[in-house]
């Protein structure tokens, strides 16, 4: 096994980001001796819902001091609610724990689970979390800071139909919107990405309880169609998705049979704004694949 701490992918990963129509970025380490793969692993990408791990590790540090109560019930509200999965998209307020605010936020990407768990245990701790474990470039906020400026861009009424709304707009005008620039929105780097999974997944990234919750709600996330796609049953998938416009992403940590783990993330920017993109959701899991292999080898 190479010990060298970054080696460039194989060339068959820049092959699966071409064949889907994509610019890709990656970046993958080798939880147990540091190997790392990288492809444009230094570029700064946009989050989209990946953003959602340091609130979650936020939630979990909070439940693991006592600070917060797991078992508390939140109500999600309208103004919480902006249409979407989960709670998201429920038609009456509803009632939920703190703990299964974190379960519809990482399982199922509900956005209005993610701004109420924000509001309870605050972005300012989530982002002073961030900074004292090494992370100042890594980009946080609520959902509705980004649907903003969605709706500005899109000249869209306050009453207008969202999704109705973004299916008449063209294609140029979705190209342009701001949550796709790195430098108007949550955005990091896959290297950041997996360094803040490999705290994780080492407990250096808080409590060892905590850390394991978080372990153990990303082990959850129901999607199949990306990371877990490159891989067979048998291999442990724990990960989040990120999908904005023209964008996806997902990075997780993927665990063998035989015990090795590897951090991984990677972010597609598709030349296509198609709201359905097969060919790129699945090269999400081929080009991991491929940058695992290749640590294996």
């Amino acid at each position: 096994m190479t010990t060298d701490p970054s080696v460039a992918a194989p060339p068959s990963v820049a092959s699966i980001f071409e064949a889907a129509g994509a610019d890709g970025f990656l970046h993958a380490r080798d939880l147990a001796t540091g190997a790392e793969v990288s492809f444009r692993a230094d570029e700064r990408v946009v989050l989209a819902s990946v953003f959602k791990v340091p609130i979650l590790l936020e939630y979990a540090r909070q439940a693991a001091s006592g600070a917060l109560d797991r078992q508390a019930r939140h109500t999600v509200t309208a103004p919480y609610r902006m249409g979407g999965s989960g709670s998201d998209g429920c038609a009456y307020d509803i009632e939920l724990s703190t703990r299964d605010l974190a379960y519809l936020m990482m399982s199922i990407s509900d956005n209005a689970a993610t701004d109420l768990l924000l509001d309870v245990v605050g972005l300012g701790e989530v982002r002073a979390t961030l900074d004292a474990l090494g992370f100042p470039g890594f980009g946080v906020s609520s959902c509705r800071e980004l649907d903003v400026p969605v709706r500005r861009d899109l000249c869209m009424p306050p009453d207008a139909d969202f999704d109705t709304w973004v299916a008449g707009a063209d294609e140029e005008t979705i190209r342009r919107l701001s949550v796709r620039d790195p430098a108007r929105v949550p955005s990091s780097t896959p290297r950041e990405v997996t360094a803040l999974l490999a705290a994780i997944w080492q407990d250096r990234a808080g409590p060892a309880e905590a850390c394991a919750e978080v372990r153990a709600v990303m082990g959850r996330q129901v999607w199949q169609h990306r990371l877990t796609s490159g891989f067979e049953d048998g291999v442990r998938i724990a990960g989040k998705t990120g999908t904005e416009f023209g964008i996806r992403n997902e990075a997780g940590v993927v665990e063998y049979p035989d015990g090795r783990r590897y951090a991984v993330a990677v972010f597609l920017r598709s030349h296509s704004m198609a709201g359905r993109q097969p060919r790129a959701d699945a090269a999400i899991g081929q080009a991991a694949r491929a940058a695992i292999e290749s640590l294996r080898a």
